[in-house]
């Protein structure tokens, strides 16, 4: 039987549009807008100057602490200008306006085979923390915080993520056909990093062609297991990961690391490569562009900075049909109000949505038929959670572990009553996270 988590999860349909599509570039940009806040964290701090000519790879952000993330250039040019410049939902951020010179100078520097072989877990960390590789599953968590955990929780294995549960992306799976080798490589070198002799791939089984790929990379390493997994949302949340691959429940409120376990994603893994054995820094990704109206959905290849109508257009254009943009995929991913903003690292998938999918239901009063806590794959209360968040009952709320909440939306995908479930919990989780971080504080 395929391994699967144990509680909740939904079975959306998957509209892998893309899927076996090659990956592809886009044509190179008049301009980049590089912003230095695209991670979780503290934003990097600006080390170039108007007028400067960068090479690419060239670091022109600065982690400014340990939960931060450096910044490259992702092209060679001059700096135009620095200055605030708002991202696809209206937040401002301090960017780096860089106009190509078409010179494609580079700044990086590969390492030998022996070179990489002589290289500690701690070297191993610093190559990454200077590369600025993040998560690249969405979250865009600085990955040399995940790989440097408390001394007193030892870690005896690594899960990498190849689950890819969101309906319509196909970035990761496309990236482990293509790049296998590179992607066992990278697995291999955070195994290293944070010294474990195990490590497991997990795909869900509607990747056939991933798993044979990864299985053939992997060979006789007897360290790397790839292990196919039952299709089922959110298959790819990381305490759903530790679950169905290894049968370990992360405590509440609890990271991986208090298992045993660092979790990191495939095309986090490809970055890790790229930034030890070639000495590149993270200033692409693959990104999805799909939706049931695109003439050509595909997986291409983006550098970080690009504006999101450009790729779009590499798609094919807008369809006239189309309603709404959406940044990731339809459950967790957040409708985009400004197409003229640029890409950065956590840009997993561009999804083009057309009129006729895009409204919503007129809500109804609650049935009580609890499809919402069945589903739920923390084992809450989703019409508890909402309605104390509609209450300000912030109290309650934590007592209730909405901090638990992984933001999944099964709950509002299932409810019969089309009630905004997981709108109203997010205001209310973001709201109970300041209280208790406002407490932790005094």
């Amino acid at each position: 039987m395929l391994k699967t988590f144990r509680k909740g999860g939904i079975h959306p349909p998957e509209n892998k549009l893309s899927a076996g599509c090659p990956i592809i570039g886009i044509p190179q940009q008049e301009e980049y807008i590089v912003s230095l806040s695209q991670h979780i964290g503290a934003p990097a701090q600006c080390c170039v100057e108007k007028g400067d000519k960068v090479a690419k790879y060239q670091l022109i952000g600065k982690s400014s602490g340990f939960v931060s993330a450096n910044i490259h250039s992702p092209v060679s040019g001059t700096v135009k200008k620095i200055d605030k410049y708002k991202n696809a939902f209206g937040f401002e951020s301090l960017s780096v306006f860089i106009a190509p010179d078409g010179e494609n100078r580079e700044e990086k520097r590969p390492r030998t085979a022996d070179e990489i072989s002589g290289l500690s877990p701690e070297e191993i960390i610093s190559i990454i923390d200077d590369a600025g590789i993040v998560g690249l599953g969405g979250a865009t968590f600085p990955t040399k915080v995940k790989l440097t955990p408390p001394k007193n929780t030892p870690v005896d294995t690594l899960v990498i993520n190849g689950a890819e549960c969101e309906p319509y992306l196909t970035n990761d799976q496309q990236l482990m056909v293509e790049k296998p080798d590179e992607i066992i490589t990278g697995v291999e070198l955070l195994m290293r990093a944070i010294n474990v002799n195990n490590a497991c791939i997990a795909i869900e089984s509607n990747k056939p062609d991933a798993i044979e790929s990864l299985r053939k990379a992997a060979g006789a390493n007897n360290g790397i297991e790839v292990i196919p997994l039952k299709v089922k949302y959110p298959q790819g949340g990381e305490k759903q990961l530790i679950d169905a691959v290894l049968g370990r429940q992360v405590p509440s409120g609890g990271l991986p690391a208090s298992v045993g376990v660092v979790v990191q994603n495939v095309a986090t893994a490809y970055a890790v490569k790229q930034a030890v054995v070639d000495g590149i820094p993270l200033v692409e990704r693959i990104v999805t562009v799909t939706g049931p109206d695109l003439s050509h959905p595909g997986n291409y290849r983006v550098a970080i900075g690009t504006p999101l109508s450009a790729i779009i257009s590499a798609a094919g254009g807008m369809p006239e049909s189309t309603k709404k943009v959406i940044l990731g995929g339809p459950m967790m991913g957040k409708a985009a109000s400004n197409l003229n903003a640029t890409t950065n690292k956590g840009t997993s998938g561009i999804l083009v949505v057309p009129e006729r999918y895009s409204m919503r239901e007129t809500p109804e009063n609650c049935v009580r038929c609890a499809s919402c806590v069945s589903v739920c794959p923390m084992g809450l209360e989703p019409y508890l959670l909402a309605k104390l968040s509609q209450l300000k009952d912030y109290g309650r709320l934590e007592a209730e572990r909405v901090m638990d909440c992984i933001e999944c939306g099964s709950c509002s995908y299932i409810c019969i009553s089309h009630r905004p479930l997981l709108d109203h919990i997010r205001i209310g989780k973001a709201k109970t996270g300041a209280i208790i971080k406002s407490r932790k504080s005094k």
